[in-house]
């Protein structure tokens, strides 16, 4: 409340307030006549039209003029309302009347009471709707949880059992040709003072002969040893070695049993590439690993071995199924279920060992595995005599010629003559220094191709010679002779 607002109104002051007048043009004058108290003006009403203000006031608030109501302009500084307004806000409603009002407090009209109505009613249906929609699938939502969990504990809501199957297949599958097989395929492990090493075999002989490769038996052979042989029950059992031959990198062991399931033998010169097959073996230890893949190519010359007489030569199957260390001496099979090779040997990058090294290697698709043809024929000598005979052209050949073919030597090497005197080379004319360029028409790119062009063959097997001297070209026929492996 600002000063002009407040008044003293105690005993003994006047107030200091000038009292405006009408004078007689309308115009309020300004008079120093000062009002008398409150105390002392009549009673009696104003007389019609006379200003409000000229009227007594009301008794002061305590602390001065009375503010306006909550939300009701006020009169500034003072000011009367305007005339008929009231001084602290809307009218009553009028003698009368009768509600509802709006906010303004004057009756409201009937259109607008029953759009309102309307409005309110379908709000609160909409609300009501909500509600029990809310409701309802709440209760819905509880529910099927109730019945999914219940579901649950007593199984009702269990996957589907799974359909009928069998576990036969059709014959000439890989999942067959394995079922079949893998009763005759076992694991070899060979255990010495210094180490050991593992491979595989298969059985050919239901009393107790099995195939496998020399490098896999080598350690063991003269010397204090044990061999021993798990098949696919897990049952193992001791095994002997029967005879080895390192040239073909074959070997036979022997366990004291009955009644072997065996293996089939198919024929590996009707073989083609791109024929499947199928490698069962134990590669690093691990029994009963089954790969396939196709022949890759065939009269592959390999040769394997660390050297000191070691060498193998192989005339291989060449083939892309996963061969490993383990697999060595293991079967390699048509999709008849017939072996046609023994698995033997991989390539490897430089610095990796074969399958018969020292250090581990892994596949990179290339395999070989000696013909079965082969394998037979020695087998059955080891078997029959615990020896075997390969053929021979009774030559010894130039190590220090690079080709093309392979060269006879021209002096004797490590004792050998160049050419062995009544031999079969020399009884076919051949002399030191020949270059032989091809075996039967199949080109000669090295010695060691020579050797394998020879040794694919059986002793007493004649064969054409193709050779160089002085520039000159020529043949000769010589029959192949034997040497004890």
């Amino acid at each position: 409340m600002s000063d002009d607002e407040r008044r003293d109104t105690s005993p003994g002051h006047r107030a200091e307030d000038p009292v405006e007048s009408p004078g007689a043009d309308g115009r309020a004058a300004a008079s120093t006549e000062q009002p008398a108290a409150w105390w002392e003006r009549p009673t009696e009403p104003p007389p019609s039209g006379a200003a409000l203000w000229g009227a007594a006031p009301a008794p002061p608030a305590p602390y001065g003029v009375p503010p306006a109501p909550y939300g009701a302009p006020a009169s500034p500084y003072g000011a009367p309302p305007a005339p008929g307004a009231s001084p602290y806000g809307a009218p009553p409603p009028s003698p009368g009347s009768t509600g509802p009002y709006d906010t303004l407090g004057r009756p409201e009209s009937p259109a607008g009471r029953s759009l309102g109505s309307r409005t309110g009613l379908l709000a609160t249906l909409a609300v009501l709707i909500a509600l029990v929609a809310g409701a309802m699938g709440g209760a819905l939502g509880l529910y099927v949880s109730h019945e999914r969990d219940r579901g649950v504990l007593d199984g009702s809501t269990a996957l589907p059992a799974p359909s009928v199957g069998s576990t036969a297949r059709p014959s000439g599958s890989v999942a067959e040709i394995a079922g079949r097989t893998l009763p005759s395929v076992v694991a070899i492990s060979v255990r010495t003072s210094s180490g050991g090493g593992t491979g595989s075999g298969f059985v050919i002989r239901a009393d107790g002969y099995v195939v496998t490769n020399n490098h896999v038996v080598a350690e063991a052979v003269g010397g204090n040893a044990t061999v021993e042989v798990q098949f696919s029950d897990q049952r193992t059992a001791k095994a002997t070695i029967v005879g080895t031959d390192a040239s073909y990198d074959l070997a036979v062991i022997k366990v004291a049993a009955r009644d072997l399931p065996t293996v089939s033998l198919g024929n590996s010169d009707d073989v083609v590439v791109g024929d499947q097959v199928v490698a069962i073996g134990a590669p690093l230890g691990l029994a009963g690993t089954v790969t396939s893949g196709i022949i890759s190519a065939k009269n592959r010359p390999v040769t394997a071995g660390q050297g000191g007489g070691d060498e193998s030569f192989i005339n291989a199957l060449q083939t892309d199924a996963a061969i490993n260390p383990g697999n060595s001496g293991g079967p390699l099979m048509d999709l008849s279920g017939r072996v046609i090779g023994v698995n033997s040997a991989i390539a490897t990058l430089p610095g990796s060992p074969a399958l018969g090294g020292s250090g581990q290697s892994g596949s990179i698709g290339l395999g070989f595995a000696i013909p079965i043809n082969q394998a037979r024929r020695t087998t059955e000598q080891l078997i029959r005599t615990g020896k075997s005979a390969h053929p021979v052209i009774g030559v010894a050949l130039d190590t220090t010629y690079d080709g093309p073919g392979a060269r006879i030597a021209l002096a004797p090497v490590g004792g050998t003559l160049p050419v062995t005197p009544g031999g079969p080379a020399a009884k076919a004319g051949l002399r030191a220094g020949d270059v032989v360029t091809a075996v039967d028409g199949q080109k000669v790119n090295s010695n060691d191709e020579l050797i394998v062009a020879i040794r694919a063959r059986v002793p007493g097997a004649s064969v054409s010679l193709t050779y160089e001297r002085g520039g000159r070209t020529a043949t000769a026929r010589v029959t192949l002779g034997s040497s004890a492996g």
